[in-house]
């Protein structure tokens, strides 16, 4: 049962109490790379704990984090790459996604979660993903100096693999039956280690080459290397999930 904080006639939790009781309410580990266990999540806590003490609700954390994600989409797609604009970038996609995580932890810090709050999230979360990939194409044209016209390819094609990682495994979770038959695994850091490509948090730390045209392009280019790889096994793997369901079932 979620813990309703500040509820129940009782006083509103200090900073520290706040940040505690997140910290003993966090998800599970499975699945999640190494960044997000490590950096995100742990960030997106303090924020949380800060949002919680501001009187902030989970969807004003929501848009906050949008505004940030908007800022360096937008600076991607009308300022000149420089190294400057390569932390600002950074800062403001890394930013926005810490508070990503920050607003469902307040939503169970407050007992607050709801499918209007998860509707958005998500919302917020695929206007993300494609403009981001977007404006990376409008600074390969209007920006860069590239080889050859196929590099415009590569943006709509890293878009494409993200937006069908990000919608297929949400519709594999949603399509499966909830609860679970045993015990959760132990979280495999091996497999925490190997999802760090697809990682939305790698993805913006590619930003930081923003500032080289040769580097961006090729450290971009590797990560849709990667997602394209990803994307491969991870729809083999949903479709014989939920083909074994349906076996099961029938």
């Amino acid at each position: 049962m979620a813990v309703r904080a500040g509820e129940g006639g009782g006083r509103p939790l200090g900073y520290g109490e706040a940040l505690r009781r997140l910290r003993d309410a966090q998800k599970s580990a499975k699945g999640v790379s190494l960044y997000s266990r490590y950096v995100n999540r742990p960030v997106g806590r303090v924020l949380a704990a800060g949002a919680y003490r501001a009187r902030l609700s989970p969807n004003q954390v929501t848009l906050v984090s949008a505004a940030c994600s908007a800022f360096g989409v937008a600076a991607v797609a009308v300022a000149r790459p420089s190294w400057p604009l390569a932390v600002a970038v950074y800062a403001a996609l890394a930013v926005g996604f810490a508070f990503d995580s920050a607003d469902g932890q307040l939503a169970r810090l407050l007992g607050k979660g709801g499918p209007a709050g998860e509707w958005l999230d998500h919302v917020v979360d695929c206007a993300k993903i494609t403009a981001l990939h977007a404006a990376v194409l409008i600074t390969f044209y209007r920006h860069f100096r590239l080889p050859g016209d196929g590099w415009l390819l590569v943006p709509l094609g890293f878009q494409l693999a993200a937006v069908l990682v990000f919608f297929g495994g949400l519709l594999t979770d949603k399509l499966k039956p909830k609860g679970s038959s045993g015990p959760a695994a132990a979280p495999s850091r091996l497999r925490a280690v190997a999802l760090l490509p697809v990682d939305y948090g790698v993805m913006c730390a590619v930003f930081l080459l923003l500032g080289s045209e040769r580097a961006f392009r090729y450290g971009y280019t590797a990560l849709f290397a990667a997602h394209a790889l990803f994307l491969a096994a991870f729809l083999t793997k949903w479709f014989r999930e939920l083909t074994a369901l349906q076996r099961q079932a029938g």
